[in-house]
């Protein structure tokens, strides 16, 4: 009976035996055939399986146990397949591993994949196809169009087969690899537009090592493996979308997946990447958040030696400095030599060390005209920086340590006008509008207000609007943050609020900045600016639906605040306070 049920369920289930009969194995139409044509079902039945069973003479008396326990033919066979099947599949794992030399391997692997392709329509035997396939570093290119035209069989084929597909179907990789880099840029949005609190969350905090462990990135690497077309066709997928959305976190992508294939010795890739060692020494300066002079000359030696014919090299050199990371270190560094500088009483043009730095910025900071316009040509600085700039923006450090002297010598101190060149070079140059940013930078750090209502009107109006990027704003905001208290002065929240964020909310971005800044500074400001800066962000049908629950949850916010009451300072209990007066003599 237990063998009668099995068959009746081969029969039903036919499909399952999908190529077999190719390999001249009888499936479940050979059977339909037999029972239909025969004059004995029974003995037709008998037969089949007599041909088709396990043919293993010990087997045979152990069956009527199985079904003492109710264990139909079926399920045994199911169960024997599955073991065979893994076994099968171990086999293939270890004469990979084997030291066979690689011929031996390769025409072994391959006369196996001959065999058994012809059942990977089988769900049962798909599983040892596409291992042995795995295995296969060239896949003959029949077997895998047919994998590409069944959306199936190329949903469940391993990566390590999809590289082969994708090789020769670009538009397929692309569609692949599009998801990835939009759920990038959602997750560096996420973390800049953060109520996350302060402390824990700035954009530039963790270090480069920990940022490319993340999903994306582990990702591409593993759909790029060792394959160099592949991962050139990322490289063209990241400078076609950098051009046509001017959005820098591409640029960090392109440098986080070097430095991961860098990481997990990915030789074969790094040894034709031209910008390899480059981005490797400066990756170590982004982690250190400083540049040296070792490794200045060491970068140095990288862009002079680009050579004649390869000026192509330098339209990714530009993307990797135009990471916003990068940017963030060559900056700090370059504001930190201006000091030293200021401290030594030179003069800008006669260090070796600040050319060098604007050189790399004025690389990063043209990244976009430079891959835009494909003229492979290194900008360099203007003169009128140089020599007029960078003395100005000196005499802003100088004027800020007068007046830090002044004030602990309780004298007034009156802040000169800052000079028409000065505004004029941070519109029409960049490297003035980053250094310029950075130093603002160092004087919210320092809550030198009287410098940050200084400067900041300045900064509504920049070259590209660099200073109105969202890294850039994300970092500002943190700053400001930082120094909570000194917002219940009226002339601060003016010069911050009235002559820099509201004069340019319109950006969306700006206005998400806007609103997390008052997110955490709301319990310090005056009331009656509080309840203007409410009106005034208020957003409309125009804005969108991020800024509306922004917005809406900032309201919440300030409607549930209360203020912690003001404690009366317990009296001391002292035990001299049950002493009686003592009587006067």
């Amino acid at each position: 009976m237990a063998e009668k049920k099995s068959t009746e369920a081969v029969v039903q289930t036919g499909g399952t035996t999908t190529g077999l009969t190719d390999l001249g194995i009888p499936g479940g139409e050979q059977l339909r055939e037999a029972l239909s044509t025969c004059t004995d079902p029974i003995r037709a039945i008998q037969e089949f399986q007599d041909e088709n069973s396990i043919l293993l003479p010990s087997l045979k008396p152990a069956l009527p146990l199985l079904d003492l326990h109710s264990v139909n033919r079926f399920d045994f066979h199911g169960s024997m397949v599955e073991r065979l099947k893994d076994r099968l599949m171990q086999q293939v794992s270890s004469l990979v591993s084997e030291k066979d030399t690689d011929a031996e391997s390769k025409g072994k692997l391959e006369a196996m994949l001959e065999k058994c392709f012809l059942t990977i329509k089988n769900p049962t035997l798909r599983p040892v196809v596409m291992h042995v396939m795995k295995h296969i570093n060239n896949i003959p290119e029949d077997y895998l169009k047919k994998l590409l035209e069944d959306p199936n069989l190329y949903k469940e084929s391993a990566t390590e087969v999809k590289r082969q597909i994708w090789r020769n179907n670009q538009s397929l990789f692309g569609d692949e690899v599009s998801p990835l880099l939009s759920q990038y840029i959602k997750e560096k949005d996420t973390l800049l537009f953060s109520l996350e609190p302060v402390n824990s969350n700035n954009f530039f905090t963790p270090a480069p090592k920990s940022r490319r462990q993340g999903e994306v990135v582990q990702k591409l690497m593993h759909m790029i493996g060792r394959d160099v077309k592949l991962y050139d066709m990322v490289l063209q997928f990241l400078r076609t979308l950098f051009l046509r959305t001017r959005n820098v976190h591409y640029c960090t992508l392109r440098a986080e997946l070097l430095m991961a294939l860098h990481d997990t010795e990915v030789h074969e890739i790094c040894s034709v990447d031209p910008c390899h060692k480059f981005t490797w020494c400066l990756d170590a300066c982004i982690r250190e958040r400083f540049i040296d002079a070792k490794r200045a000359r060491e970068l140095q030696g990288f862009l002079d030696g680009v050579k004649r014919g390869q000026e192509q090299v330098l339209g990714d050199l530009s993307m990797i400095l135009c990471d916003p990371y990068a940017v963030n270190t060559v900056a700090s560094s370059s504001l930190k030599v201006l000091q030293h500088l200021v401290a030594q009483e030179s003069l800008p043009r006669d260090s070796p060390e600040l050319s060098l730095l604007l050189r790399m910025l004025s690389l990063g900071l043209g990244a976009w005209e430079m891959i835009d316009s494909q003229v492979f040509k290194e900008p360099k600085p203007d003169n009128e920086v140089i020599t007029k700039f960078l003395p100005a923006l000196m005499g802003l450090m100088v004027e800020d340590q007068v007046r830090l002297v002044a004030k602990k010598l309780s004298e007034n101190h009156k802040n000169s006008s800052i000079p028409k060149t000065f505004a004029k070079s941070i519109r029409q140059h960049g490297i003035a509008a980053i250094l310029t940013l950075y130093y603002l930078y160092n004087v919210t750090k320092h809550r030198n207000k009287d410098a940050i209502m200084h400067i900041i009107p300045k900064m509504t109006d920049t070259h590209n609007d660099l200073s109105l990027e969202d890294p850039f704003v994300h970092l500002l905001v943190s700053l400001l943050i930082s120094m909570a208290e000194e917002f219940s002065a009226e002339d601060l929240c003016g010069a911050v609020f009235d002559n820099f964020f509201l004069v340019v909310a319109s950006r969306e971005g700006v206005r998400r900045h806007l609103l997390r800044l008052l997110w955490f500074l709301h319990p310090k400001l005056p009331t009656s600016r509080l309840a203007k800066l409410q009106t005034q962000l208020e957003p409309t049908k125009e804005h969108s639906e991020a800024v509306h629950k922004q917005f809406s949850a900032l309201a919440d916010k300030i409607n549930s605040y209360t203020p912690s009451p003001a404690h009366d300072s317990p009296a001391l209990e002292s035990p001299l306070m049950s002493v009686p007066t003592p009587a006067p003599l």
